[in-house]
């Protein structure tokens, strides 16, 4: 019934929480969240909360590029966080949003990949980024991806001792140059919302997950939804996304 409420409020200009349509809810981001982690973040918008860990490791570079460091992004959906999650493997949710966050970071060139080379070919750091789901309240695509940013922000090269990492010290912080912030804008009818809450999703027609760049050029989308959306639609929810990635950024 809640969600059939927020469409009818939503098609009257309103929203079932009293936000405007390009209003995100009140987001808290708090790092080094995980005392074990070389990097962490934990990100709240309204009641959606999730958590982004890094692990730093030496790992053999892949083939085609051997002067490079490696990034790999996981994503959890425990059923603590949503009843619709499910124990087990990775579902198909929880590697579509792992692969947003993903492109988001590596089409921005957020790290510089290659000074996590140790020996060309043979040796680099290897970067993992576990996010967690804790409560699914709507909007995971940019929760994820600003706890993932926040998180290697604030993440530190581990010390290396005759090639073997020693936990608990570090040397310098993790290159990261860019901060990509990522924006869904969604659609229901003829109108453009962003962080829709739960109840709110439930009546998307489509969302497109749009990642903006420091210097505002669009690095990586992601269209969900099981609707069509046109080109001139595709323009306004661009523009959106950029002007509210300057508001985000300045949190991270």
């Amino acid at each position: 019934m809640e969600g059939i409420y927020a469409l009818e409020l939503i098609q009257k200009g309103k929203r079932i929480d009293g936000r405007k349509f390009d209003e995100f809810r009140t987001i808290e981001i708090t790092t080094n969240a995980i005392s074990t982690a070389e990097g962490s973040a934990r990100v709240k918008i309204g009641e959606t909360e999730v958590v982004a860990g890094v692990k730093i490791g030496v790992g053999t570079p892949f083939p085609d590029t051997p002067n490079k460091g490696i990034l790999v992004v996981n994503t959890e959906f425990t059923p603590l966080a949503s009843p619709e999650f499910e124990s087990g493997p990775p579902g198909e949710n929880a590697i579509e949003l792992s692969r947003i966050v993903d492109r988001g970071i590596r089409e921005s060139d957020t790290i510089e990949l290659e000074k996590l080379c140790l020996v060309e070919g043979e040796k680099v750091f290897s970067t993992f980024v576990d996010i967690h789901i804790i409560n699914h309240q709507g909007n995971l695509q940019d929760a994820a991806a600003l706890a993932c940013v926040a998180a290697l922000k604030n993440a530190m090269l581990p010390k290396l001792e005759n090639d073997k990492i020693v936990r608990g010290e570090h040397d310098k912080p993790l290159p990261v140059v860019f901060t990509p912030i990522n924006v869904t804008v969604s659609k229901v009818g003829e109108n453009f919302i962003l962080d829709p809450n739960y109840e709110e999703e439930k009546n998307l027609d489509s969302k497109l997950s749009i990642s903006v760049r420091n210097d505002d050029n669009v690095c990586a989308l992601q269209k969900q939804g099981r609707k069509e959306i046109k080109f001139e639609d595709v323009e306004k929810m661009l523009d959106m996304a950029i002007e509210k990635s300057k508001e985000l950024r300045k949190l991270v």
